[in-house]
């Protein structure tokens, strides 16, 4: 190993702060070529092997005792091809960066989540998601990638090429070999326009089909401890781009959404009782407003208050009961909940283990903040979450094992098949993975 790329390293922690690991060294390999000799050096230490992204997954799915890989040096754009409308990337790029350089290419994805913190693989890896009638998640984008695996071969997988690796490695929780490029479905850049409103819960639950069925991206938070919801409907727009004004804008993404919402977790964490009134002025102090602009500007939005969550997909009919008996459990149980719960939707994909493989579906998640014991609230959740066959997100907090995961999952076999083809040795397992993919 060349002291370009080999350091040594502390421990690393997760955005979150919940997961933490001590990996013998951690590596930044400038090349496929670099990262291909780093697997063949750790299988000869028999180290284990982790890739790692900004650490926004809140499970350790990236944790390793042994060797981390950090994926800083494989970043940026390395083809776009307006013929066959895609943009290859570096898989350690974030999708900041890529929003960013597409918008400036005239270009844009379809559709994607709330935050672009993550890397292009650490995100698809975990399957992240935005909401979409029509629309899925981002790994559902992807029309090629390029693999390397245990014994440091380089493979491109496509629909025509390892189609059976492609089929399921979009979403391949890092356990098929590391991912150092991605080639993106892209469209030209588009206008949404957004409107953000109030709603009260029982209003939105009645009308939830409809406002999915009108809309091309539709969601909303619920406010536990009160009846007050906040929507989003996001649709094409023929424009002119109006985007928030900087004070109007600062005002409700900053100051309401991330600075006094900090002043209010605080001090719901401090002083639990406080947080049913806290509840309720935050779900009144977000007003209604539309806007429109260019799709990452609409899309996502800072997150700057740290939180531990957990989400679940539920085939779409059972998203507003599973709510509704979450509303119901925390209205008749002790708990002090100051985060919204988010739901989503998405179409059905044919992504092995994709959330929404074979069925259209929604989501819901619920958060707490960071520092304030989650295990009772997520619990409860959970268990209403599995009794709808509910598949939980890859890199959010769940107690599920691989014995649930095989009955949720249809095509779970033919992943773990895959997996026992490429990593037999299990040069890229953890704990996390032995216990949802099983040995």
């Amino acid at each position: 190993m060349t002291d370009t790329y080999a350091r040594t390293t502390s421990a690393w922690r997760n955005w979150a702060g919940n997961v933490t690991a001590r990996p013998v060294r951690a590596v930044s390999p400038a090349s496929v070529d670099e990262l291909a000799d780093v697997l063949r050096k750790a299988a000869e230490d028999g180290l284990r092997v982790k890739a790692v992204g900004t650490g926004h997954s809140f499970t350790a799915t990236a944790a390793t005792d042994g060797v981390l890989i950090r994926p800083d040096l494989l970043t940026g754009i390395r083809e776009i091809d307006r013929t066959a409308m895609t943009v290859t990337v570096e898989a350690g790029t974030p999708l900041k960066r890529l929003n960013t350089a597409l918008a400036r290419e005239g270009l844009s994805l379809t559709n994607m989540g709330d935050i672009m913190e993550q890397t292009v693989a650490g995100a698809t890896s975990t399957g992240t998601h935005g909401t979409g009638r029509d629309s899925a998640s981002i790994a559902a984008q992807i029309r090629a990638l390029e693999l390397v695996t245990a014994d440091g071969r380089v493979l491109t997988c496509s629909a025509e090429e390892n189609a059976e690796i492609f089929a399921v490695a979009r979403i391949g929780l890092g356990a098929l070999g590391v991912i150092t490029a991605v080639t993106f479905a892209v469209e030209p850049v588009f206008l949404l326009t957004a409107r953000e409103e109030p709603m009260a819960f029982d209003k939105v639950t009645a009308d939830f089909d409809q406002l999915v069925a009108e809309n091309e991206h539709f969601e909303f938070y619920w406010f536990p401890h009160t009846g007050n919801c906040n929507t989003k409907r996001n649709n094409r727009s023929a424009g002119p781009a109006a985007p928030p004004g900087k004070v109007s804008g600062w005002i409700e993404d900053e100051f309401l959404s991330n600075g006094v919402f900090q002043v209010a977790c605080s001090l719901g964490r401090a002083v639990p009782a406080s947080i049913p009134s806290i509840a309720k002025i935050s779900s009144r102090a977000l007003s209604a407003r539309t806007y429109t602009d260019i799709p990452y500007k609409v899309f996502t939005s800072p997150r700057r208050v740290r939180f531990v969550e957990m989400e679940y997909a539920l085939p779409r009919e059972a998203a507003v009961e599973a709510l509704r008996e979450v509303k119901a459990m925390v209205d008749r149980s002790p708990l002090r909940i100051s985060f919204p719960v988010e739901v989503r939707t998405a179409p059905a994909d044919d992504i092995a283990l994709s959330t929404a493989s074979g069925r259209e579906s929604a989501y819901i998640a619920v958060h707490l903040y960071r520092g304030t014991p989650y295990q009772a609230y997520f619990t409860a959740v959970e268990r209403i979450m599995t009794a709808h066959g509910g598949r939980p997100h890859w890199g959010k907090v769940n107690t599920r094992d691989a014995a649930y995961l095989a009955g949720v999952y249809p095509r779970f076999g033919e992943f773990t098949a895959v997996r026992d083809r490429l990593d037999p040795d299990r040069l890229f397992a953890n704990d996390y993975l032995r216990r949802v993919l099983g040995d």
